[in-house]
């Protein structure tokens, strides 16, 4: 077996290792590190395939912003989970059917090996030297598939601003600070002086020791 093979599969026994352990694993902080490894042992197989641009976009956004945010998010909150998982009998025949349905299409995938061998696909030629993926993609992005690209970027934008409008909508029961008000506030406004007249101080009288 050459070493690209070797290489191939062990990269691919930790990708699957992390996988069960994030759906399995009690503790959300093992799972999101576990789905760390997952994802770089994904970026290392795109690596191998010659796709080195997604495979550093895997680790720069998804590795290096998203995953690292909610286990941030995570260890800060201290998240029970226990509540969480008191419907698990509740759900569990859903999430069989949607497991025997994943079971079906590998399943069919492997029994249809006439249809997805070397011969129907075959492996492409690697590039020639000096060859950059990145170079190839950003081409086909702004020719070929340059309106599906700007459909993309406007949906996007329009999310982030549903987003943002959603989070600052004005809620019955919250509290929100005005900053603009805060500046403006007069000394009028939040402090009032209330005249009370002098009240004497009581006299104490000295408490008598005992004699020694």
């Amino acid at each position: 077996m050459p070493i690209y093979e070797m290489v191939f599969y062990a990269f691919s026994l930790v990708l699957l290792g992390a996988a069960v352990v994030v759906i399995t694993v009690r503790n959300p902080v093992f799972a999101a590190l576990s789905l760390v490894l997952a994802f770089f042992s994904s970026a290392a197989i795109w690596m191998l395939l010659e796709v080195e641009f997604l495979a550093i976009i895997l680790v720069l956004v998804y590795v290096g912003a998203v995953l690292v945010l909610f286990l941030f998010v995570v260890m800060m909150l201290d998240i029970n989970v226990e509540p969480l998982r008191e419907g698990f009998i509740r759900y569990l025949p859903a999430g069989i059917v949607v497991a025997l349905l994943m079971a079906a299409e590998l399943l069919l995938v492997l029994w249809s090996r006439g249809r997805f061998d070397k011969q129907a696909f075959p492996i492409p030629a690697p590039g020639p030297e000096g060859f950059s993926n990145t170079r190839a993609l950003g081409e086909l992005l702004f020719t070929d598939y340059l309106l599906p690209f700007e459909v993309a970027g406007v949906v996007l934008l329009v999310a982030i601003i549903a987003a943002v409008a959603l989070t600052h909508r004005r809620r019955t029961g919250t509290h929100r600070q005005d900053p603009a008000a805060q500046v403006r506030v007069q000394r009028a406004e939040r402090v009032r002086l209330v005249k009370m007249d002098a009240e004497p101080r009581p006299e104490t009288r000295p408490e008598s020791r005992p004699a020694k």
